[in-house]
């Protein structure tokens, strides 16, 4: 099986970018942030405290997550329920962040990844996926671009959705989320050594995917 590995700061497009690549190669895509939005949701169901590892912890035992490809498409399934257009929000982008820095989240969603990428070609997106999850993988690359960079095309995402959003509002959330991935204990978000880093900014969709196939080709 052969593993592509995109890992980078919230924004920074990995995975619409990791979603063309897939279909491209004729890959499964694995967004392994769905899985820990997935918790994060199910905590903020509960009114969980994203900070107190115990609660979390405990909340785990009754948790059940799965990926399930559908045309190739990964949907994210929590408890029996198809969550994936539930875990989208900003709300649940801050959280996600909070419970993924305890270690018993990580422990829990570690092997599902590794079990998936066992069983297909991958291309996994995530923030420690060329450090921890696939330190194996064939291709590695982080995908980054300036916090200024992708706080716009956050917030313009959002508007396209329909939703209310505040461009400073995004750009305070996007700072505090790289500070956050990029402090915690736990795996945190920085370039695995062996790694190519790609930097975006300033270049639209089609040139990004240009600049990742270059890399990729001259791995794979």
């Amino acid at each position: 099986m052969k593993a592509i590995a995109l890992d980078g700061p919230a924004g920074a497009g990995k995975s619409t970018m990791a979603k063309l690549l897939a279909k491209e190669l004729g890959y499964i895509y694995v967004d392994t942030g769905a899985l820990y939005r997935a918790i994060a949701y199910y905590a903020l169901t509960r009114s969980a405290d994203m900070h107190d590892e115990k609660a979390v912890t405990a909340m785990l035992a009754g948790t059940q997550i799965e990926l399930r490809f559908v045309d190739r498409e990964q949907r994210v399934f929590l408890n029996g329920v198809d969550v994936s257009g539930k875990i989208r929000t900003e709300a649940v982008s801050m959280a996600a962040s909070a419970v993924s820095a305890l270690p018993a989240v990580r422990a829990f969603l570690l092997q599902l990844q590794r079990d998936i990428a066992a069983k297909n070609d991958v291309v996994m997106d995530g923030r420690d996926i060329g450090t921890v999850v696939l330190p194996n993988a064939d291709v590695k690359i982080f995908l980054t671009a300036s916090v200024q960079e992708r706080a716009r095309r956050r917030y313009e995402e959002l508007i396209a959705k329909g939703m209310t959003a505040d461009y400073d509002e995004v750009l305070a959330d996007m700072e505090k989320r790289d500070f956050d991935d990029s402090n915690r204990a736990v795996a945190p978000l920085k370039p695995a050594e062996d790694s190519v880093t790609v930097d975006t900014t300033g270049l639209d969709m089609e040139q990004s995917i240009e600049r990742l196939k270059v890399v990729i080709n001259g791995r794979v």
